[in-house]
């Protein structure tokens, strides 16, 4: 039986051969054997998607889009008209069991048989996953069968989850569904003490927290969610990510209709929504929940923070990712009284703008434990300011993006996780005896903290603690940073000056080009991507956790922001690697996976980059016979060649086969590859001098309003600019 075939539009097909709209439109009128229309209009033809594909594959123009972007475009091109995500998300369960192989038999079956097979597999991983309907595939969905299958195997699991996630969610501001990001959902977990046996998440949304808290060694996920398609890709996720762990994860409302009502865990790790106001409260007036007082209408996370501390174990911990008006507003004083007072609440934790969704404003965590009866008595709570300048002793700034910056920009995260967790274990401790660090953290009395207000924004009082920094040492420390910034100003200056362009003359050079696949198929360019997570956690998580040998990795991983911001590479890695994982070595050209955000796109690896792994970034590896590397990498990452080359809405992904380059003369090469290098160096030099300038600033404003600096008695006022004199 002939399989059925999705209908592209010839933009579809640029993207797929990784060529221009208008190569496309010179094969139709050049090519009497290119595909006839099969639907559309005359203005906006369709074609036959496998016909496109034996054509291209016949002039010898193999897809240059990526698995996962397959399964992409197929599931739109089928629109709402196919099969729920739901039945998607079990077939990529039971994929993400099956060998290589057979994915490989799996997709080159008919469709009759593929939807069979499919129809099986997926029924068979339902009885692992609680609460689903039955599974029903059509003749219809077996492109998207087969294009899931093929993610599968060459991308791994999590991409295939991914991809099925944006379809559901494509209105992510409507559904009011985020996804937290990693490093953020690592600070959280490394927030609870110890390893947890059991962690709930009330709202666990995709699973981020529950996975960060899999691999700090819990081994009982617990999980609840309204939407049922993020409960279902939760649970599968997790069974993919942590197989060793038991997980259950049900769907409905956790304030409502708790599905864990006589549950008690270790821990709690929960991102509620923020600002619902018909979250219950008149159903739920009575509730033994509210311990700690009635949640006014208008803080319904006060509410979770109780439901949280509700499912605790006596000295049991939470972590909870909260908007910076609860800590404030005066409908919940009453609420946040009783929860310093009790000594459930032990620190409030103020991040960046950015660091999370709504990314114009700087979140919070609350850590809170449940008090035990007949405990210590806890007289204080931790503040910590990971938005702020973290000002040490001596006067040192440390973190601080530069104003102008762009806020969009990948937050550091290793700077704000360092501040955070060194504050917290500092102050667990010694509570009685941790004085707080100048302009990062502040210890605050219980008793201090019971006013008319209760105010717990960390901002308030952590930059009061600035009056303890020693003048003369911050006085010594101005001098120093002042100097570092001449010197920088001066290289600044100098790269400024170099002159090695000119004008090509009355109109812009032209070239012919070709695409980066083109160059890997021709053998001056080899790809490499990192593994996919799935790769490791599926086949070898539960050899890891058994194996006596197994090494921890410490090699660190080069992720797309690293590029964005010029530093080296600050990544984690997900877990140990085999010798097959992709290292970076010099010379080799580092292109982001992902197009949003300011910062450069692409560069050269250097010294600081040889022996990271790849984080979400593609690694270009030339011949240095025929390829220049700085010649690639300034073509790569130029502005209109990433638009090109980029696909996804709210998130772009930069595909990179179809990334075009100049085919130029190596000799020539190398100058184009000196001008780019040298623009490098600019941005390199632009950006430390303008970070050294906010230093020296922050240090010298923060020295006057801290009594620390005085003006000097000879400065002469000026008038203000745009008046006269006279």
């Amino acid at each position: 039986m002939p399989q059925t075939s999705a209908q592209v539009t010839a933009a579809e097909i640029s993207r797929i051969a990784g060529v221009t709209r208008a190569t496309v439109s010179n094969w139709r009128r050049r090519h009497d054997d290119f595909p006839a229309p099969s639907g559309g209009t005359d203005s906006s033809p369709l074609y036959d998607l496998e016909s496109v594909r034996a054509w291209l594959a016949s002039r010898g123009h193999a897809s240059a889009a990526s698995p996962s972007e397959e399964l992409r475009t197929t599931l739109r091109l089928h629109g709402q008209g196919g099969t729920g995500a739901s039945d998607l998300l079990l077939l990529v369960l039971a994929a993400a069991a099956l060998p290589s192989e057979e994915l490989t038999a799996a997709a080159r079956l008919s469709d009759t048989d593929l939807v069979a097979r499919a129809q099986r597999e997926a029924s068979a991983a339902a009885d692992t996953v609680p609460a689903t309907d039955e599974v029903r595939f059509s003749a219809g969905d077996a492109a998207v069968l087969r294009a899931l299958y093929t993610c599968v195997r060459d991308e791994g699991s999590q991409a295939a989850l991914g991809v099925l996630a944006e379809r559901e969610l494509e209105d992510s501001a409507a559904s009011g569904a985020y996804a937290t990001p990693e490093p953020l959902a690592d600070l959280l977990a490394h927030l609870l003490p110890g390893t947890p046996a059991g962690v709930l998440d009330p709202a666990c949304g995709s699973g981020t927290l529950l996975a960060a808290a899999a691999r700090r060694g819990a081994r009982e996920l617990y999980g609840q969610d309204l939407l049922p398609v993020q409960a279902l890709r939760s649970a599968v996720s997790l069974m993919l990510t942590a197989p060793e762990a038991t997980v259950a994860v049900r769907a409905a409302d956790s304030l409502r209709a708790d599905a864990f009502p006589g549950l008690l865990v270790d821990a709690v790790l929960c991102s509620p929504p923020f600002g619902v106001r018909d979250w219950g409260h008149d159903e739920l007036a009575y509730d033994p929940r509210w311990a700690y007082g009635v949640p006014p209408r208008a803080e319904s996370e006060l509410a979770w923070v109780q439901h949280a501390l509700a499912h605790l174990t006596p000295g049991g911990h939470a972590a909870l990712l909260l908007p910076p008006a609860v800590a404030g507003r005066a409908s919940g004083r009453r609420v946040r009284a009783e929860l310093v007072r009790s000594g459930a609440l032990r620190a409030v934790i103020a991040l960046p703008p950015g660091a999370a969704v709504p990314l114009h404003v700087g979140l919070q965590i609350w850590v809170l434990q449940r008090p035990e009866p007949g405990g210590p008595e806890r007289k204080s709570v931790l503040f910590v300011d990971t938005a702020a300048e973290a000002v040490g002793r001596d006067g040192t700034v440390v973190g601080r993006r530069a104003r102008g910056e762009n806020r969009s920009a990948a937050p550091d995260w290793d700077g704000i996780t360092r501040r955070a967790l060194g504050a917290w274990r500092a102050f667990t401790d010694g509570p009685d005896t941790f004085e707080g660090e100048p302009g990062v953290a502040y210890v605050a009395g219980v008793v201090d903290l019971l006013d008319d207000v209760v105010d717990l924004t960390p901002a308030r009082l952590v930059r009061a603690s600035r009056a303890e920094i020693d003048p003369s040492e911050l006085s010594a420390k101005v001098d120093v940073a002042r100097r570092d910034l001449v010197r920088a100003a001066k290289s600044l200056t100098r790269t400024a000056g170099h002159e090695g362009w000119s004008a090509a003359g009355a109109s812009a050079r032209e070239w012919r080009t070709a695409t980066a696949s083109d160059l890997m198929r021709g053998g001056a360019l080899t790809l490499l991507r990192p593994l996919p997570d799935t790769a490791r956690t599926r086949a070898q998580a539960t050899q890891d956790t058994t194996r006596e040998d197994a090494e921890p990795e410490t090699r660190p991983v080069l992720t797309h922001g690293d590029i964005a911001s010029g530093s080296g590479p600050t990544g984690v890695p997900a877990g140990p690697y085999d010798d097959t994982a992709p290292v970076i070595a010099v010379g080799d050209v580092l292109v982001r996976a992902v197009a949003s955000g300011d910062g450069p796109m692409a560069r050269v690896a250097g010294e600081e980059d040889a022996g990271a792994l790849l984080g979400n970034v593609h690694l270009f590896r030339p011949d240095p016979a025929r390829l220049d590397p700085w010649f690639l990498a300034g073509f790569l990452g130029a502005e209109e060649n990433i638009a090109g080359a980029s696909t996804g809405s709210t998130v772009l992904t930069v595909t990179a086969g179809r990334l075009r380059v100049p085919l130029l003369p190596l000799e020539e090469q190398r100058r184009y590859g000196e001008a780019f290098r040298h623009v490098h160096e600019l941005r390199a030099e632009a950006r430390r001098a303008t970070r050294l300038a906010e230093e020296t600033a922050g240090l010298l404003a923060g020295g006057l309003t801290g009594g620390q600096l005085l003006p000097s008695r000879e400065a002469t006022p000026r008038p203000p600019r745009g008046r006269s004199s006279s």
